[in-house]
């Protein structure tokens, strides 16, 4: 195999960390494993698209200035094959516009350099648990809005009879708002409630809530589902509202 193979316990998660700065990935990758993770690491994007296909790692830490292939395009070509898989990118301060596309490409998550390698930790372990659902917790109730149907339990959302390929915080978006149907939320409170941030890019949200409109509203540009409330954020209103 390519790159360094970190064997760890606990919960033997598989992380592929895809950075070719070595004094980085190194950090990153022994914090991982001392949190419990199995770690494999490569050092750009052409490797990281073999070695996903090949292990099918359970989630991918990707930095966006790659060699080969860059962050963005890995980034892309990981979506197209996996609605499912969680993304984490590691960007520069200064790559606000890299970012934001990255979210649209369908990275859950970002954490901007430098960064304390616990928050990164931290990060990883949240979008871990969103994908998890205990077994013993009770099954949550099915959400239905006419054609559109989402049932938390399975992680699974239909639009008619179509299936919707959402990325996990794109479902999690989703189903928070249609807990909390004509309740308006600020943004803020969406990063908090969904993202599990006490602060962060409010950007991220906008994003995702663009990407979730392209795939549940009739016209995204006239959506009826999500609504934006002017000077606060967004609410859901069901169509039998």
């Amino acid at each position: 195999m390519a790159g360094d193979d970190s064997r760890g316990t606990g919960t033997g998660r598989r992380i592929l960390v895809v950075d070719d700065d070595r004094t980085v990935s190194d950090v990153v990758c022994r914090y991982l494993v001392h949190a419990g993770y199995t770690v494999t690491h490569v050092g750009d994007g052409a490797e990281a698209l073999r070695v996903a296909e090949r292990e099918r790692p359970d989630l991918v830490v990707l930095d966006l200035m790659l060699p080969v292939v860059d962050g963005l395009e890995v980034c892309r070509r990981l979506r197209d094959r996996s609605a499912a898989l969680p993304i984490v990118m590691l960007t520069a301060l200064g790559e606000e516009a890299d970012r934001v596309l990255g979210l649209r490409l369908g990275a859950d998550d970002y954490v901007t350099k430098p960064f304390s390698p616990r928050e990164l930790v931290l990060r990883v372990t949240s979008v871990l648990r969103r994908t998890a659902v205990a077994p013993e917790s009770p099954r949550p109730a099915v959400l239905t809005d006419g054609a559109l149907v989402v049932d938390p339990a399975r992680r699974l959302a239909r639009l008619g009879a179509t299936e919707l390929t959402l990325t996990v915080r794109e479902f999690d978006l989703l189903a928070f708002l249609m807990r909390h149907p004509s309740r308006a939320f600020r943004r803020a409170d969406l990063l908090d409630r969904v993202w599990g941030w006490s602060f962060g890019d409010q950007s991220t949200v906008t994003v995702h809530v663009r990407r979730l409109r392209e795939k549940v509203e009739d016209d995204p540009a006239v959506p009826r589902r999500i609504v934006t409330v002017w000077g606060v954020g967004y609410r859901y209103e069901y169509a039998d509202a």
